[in-house]
């Protein structure tokens, strides 16, 4: 037997059960509460509507719940009117808020501001005095006897950083040539056995180390060479080493590194040294 012959009457059954316990459970309500006709709805809702109108009265939910407090011992509690609404002030645009394009003005106003500063500091700071000491200043090198001790333990060569220079002995034997090339300014150092020279090479400004074999400065950078005096012996530089003003008050020697005096001219040879051992560095020879 096909299995939807017995399963379509027991639905249909089933369905029909259900429909009859609704309608049941439907009835049992109504017996319980009873039926409410269409008149008295419309009576009642005209009765609260006139009640609401003409009396200032508590309503129903009002009246319930006094009654409950009653039933607990309670009292009524008086309803307290709600106060009246502060005045309107406006706020302070300030406490509101920095608005975008308030920020933006301020930032360039403040990086404007920022660099004037920093450009005012450093104009200061280049016009403010500088200290005393160091180079471009006046150093005290010390007693001369002390500075030809420090020479000769240098094999002919004396270096101080702090004024960027070196000083050499200056033969007494070459004074009268000097006397012919060299200013006031130098010739007063020379009188005294030393001369002091800017360590910086007159071609480009390379530092010259002193050539202790050759007893030449001889320039690495390329190749320019000057003898202990400082005047050119070879090389591409255009004239000898720059030396520094020298004064000598009783013994001592002042060196003063803020006047530079331009180095003699191509053929000064006041000393007539030649080198006295081989170069430290391949120079062109000659004048």
């Amino acid at each position: 037997m096909n299995p939807l012959v017995i399963a379509i009457p027991v639905l249909v059954l089933a369905a029909g059960f259900m429909v009859f316990a609704a309608s049941r459970r439907r009835e049992g309500a109504s017996a319980a509460t009873g039926f409410v006709s269409r008149e008295t709805l419309k009576r009642d809702r005209k009765a609260r509507k006139e009640v609401d109108q003409g009396s200032a009265g508590p309503d129903g939910r009002e009246v319930e719940g006094a009654a409950r407090l009653a039933r607990k011992g309670g009292e009524l509690v008086p309803v307290v009117e709600a106060a009246p609404p502060a005045p309107f002030v406006a706020p302070d645009p300030e406490e509101i808020g920095v608005y975008r394009r308030q920020f933006l003005n301020r930032s360039i106003i403040g990086g404007f501001i920022l660099g004037l500063s920093g450009f005012g500091a450093a104009v200061i700071a280049f016009l403010w005095p500088r200290p005393r000491g160091g180079f471009g200043s006046k150093i005290s090198v010390g007693q001369v006897s002390d500075i030809q001790k420090a020479i000769t333990t240098g094999n002919g060569f004396a270096y101080y950083p702090e004024g960027r220079m070196w000083i050499t002995a200056f033969p007494s034997s070459a004074l009268e040539k000097a006397r012919q090339v060299y200013s006031a300014p130098e010739l007063a150092g020379m009188e005294a056995g030393v001369v002091a020279l800017y360590q910086k090479c007159t071609h480009l400004g390379c530092r010259v180390p002193a050539c202790l074999t050759s007893q030449w400065f001889e320039c690495g950078c390329h190749g320019s060479q000057f003898n202990s005096a400082g005047e050119k012996k070879g090389g591409p530089a255009p004239r000898g080493l720059d030396r520094f003003a020298m004064s000598v008050t009783s013994g001592s020697l002042t060196v003063d590194t803020g006047a530079i005096i331009q180095g003699p001219p191509i053929g000064t040879n006041t000393t007539g040294q030649e080198a006295e051992g081989p170069h430290c560095v391949s120079g062109s020879g000659g004048h």
